[in-house]
């Protein structure tokens, strides 16, 4: 938390201050853009954050009337659509490639090069679809319009979605000097990490996906969505959400058994459900922790997640690009492959190759998983 000079500086709103604070109101627990057109309110009530992350963190949402969190994404509105505007290095078309992995995918849906999503904001459940119109991806409200505040935090979500505030050329860069990363990069360019925005989705799937291979974890996830998730039917078909933790901690063992989870599995979820519905367990705190290490060790010490599952959600989760799933084993095959060899290289070679994509571990997996989709 910051302190600006003084309060009039805010009562100013003036637009060049946008972007260096933000300012939280705690009797209603929002926080704001320096230039939101809202009453000012008593200097007794206001407290200012230098990132939306810190905001967040502290508890306040955002502005519907600013929209504050949406102030860094390049989009624009058209109320019947938006464009959100990528940066350069970016292909739809091989991050549709990673969403269309698996034919019981139940999230979301590709369909003639486009991708169809349900997202749900307060109460509106809004499905839409994503394409590409000329350098922007144009996305397209099918089941309702929303309200600005709602088309706002959607350009919010798909700019996340695809991790667009991580400038990947020095990744590029270091690529080119790697044996191993650089074909990838040239085959699959404009790839990038796909993000999963929800901490429970991303541990839980995580969880699923645990020691089996995964066409049961999308098996398992499926059951597990449709008895549990909310969906709304448009056009002849059904579009779900994830379970939510509150949904969810209220189920038992056997509930999840009864979809062939294992009996440790089915505790783990549970318990991280209990966890995150109870606020023990926010993204929103744990993304102000920008130490890898420090990250993974409050993530491994819930129980049910090891090494693995934790490495794997900062990956997902969190905008930290250092995290590398050293033991995961599509990852050893891939590198079977890319390296034209008999057998599957060592822990201890992998460890040596991942020394020259220091900072860019993340980026390197997800290539090198990528080569596993040919």
């Amino acid at each position: 938390m910051i302190e600006p000079d003084n309060y009039e500086v805010t009562s100013k709103k003036d637009r060049y201050e946008d972007g260096h604070y933000y300012t939280a109101v705690k009797t209603t627990g929002i926080y704001c853009l320096p230039t939101c057109k809202a009453k000012t309110p008593n200097k007794e009530n206001v407290e200012y954050f230098k990132t939306v992350l810190e905001a967040e963190a502290a508890g306040y949402r955002p502005c519907k009337r600013c929209i504050p969190n949406v102030d860094s994404v390049n989009w624009r509105d058209y109320k019947k659509y938006i464009d959100v505007v990528p940066p350069q290095e970016f292909s739809f078309e091989e991050c549709l490639v990673y969403l269309n992995r698996s034919d019981t995918e139940c999230l979301h849906k590709v369909k003639g090069g486009e991708l169809y999503k349900l997202l749900k904001i307060e109460d509106w459940k809004v499905l839409f679809k994503i394409g590409t119109e000329a350098t922007s991806l144009r996305v397209s409200f099918l089941n309702d319009q929303p309200p600005k505040w709602v088309r706002g935090q959607i350009a919010k979500y798909i700019w996340d979605l695809f991790d667009f505030d991580t400038d990947i050329r020095p990744f590029y860069k270091m690529a080119l000097h790697d044996d191993v990363l650089h074909p990838l990069v040239g085959q699959f360019k404009g790839l990038r990490i796909v993000k999963m925005n929800d901490i429970f989705e991303c541990l839980t799937w995580a969880i699923m996906g645990q020691q089996i291979n995964l066409k049961f974890a999308y098996t398992l996830k499926k059951r597990f969505v449709e008895k549990y998730g909310e969906k709304i039917h448009f056009d002849g078909e059904d579009y779900f959400l994830f379970p939510t933790a509150e949904v969810i901690s209220m189920r038992s063992v056997e509930d999840l058994k009864s979809f062939q989870f294992t009996t440790r599995k089915a505790e783990y979820v549970l318990e991280i459900a209990r966890i995150c519905a109870s606020g023990g367990l926010r993204k929103e705190e744990l993304a102000l922790i920008k130490d890898y290490e420090l990250l993974k060790k409050r993530i491994v010490s819930i129980r049910g997640i090891g090494n693995w599952t934790a490495d794997y959600t900062i990956m997902k989760c969190f905008h930290q690009n250092c995290a590398f799933p050293l033991a995961d084993v599509g990852i050893h095959n891939a590198l079977k492959g890319i390296l034209k060899r008999e057998e599957k290289p060592s822990l201890q070679e992998i460890i040596r190759l991942a020394e020259n994509w220091k900072g860019w571990e993340s980026y390197a997996a997800f290539y090198i998983w990528r080569y596993l989709y040919e």
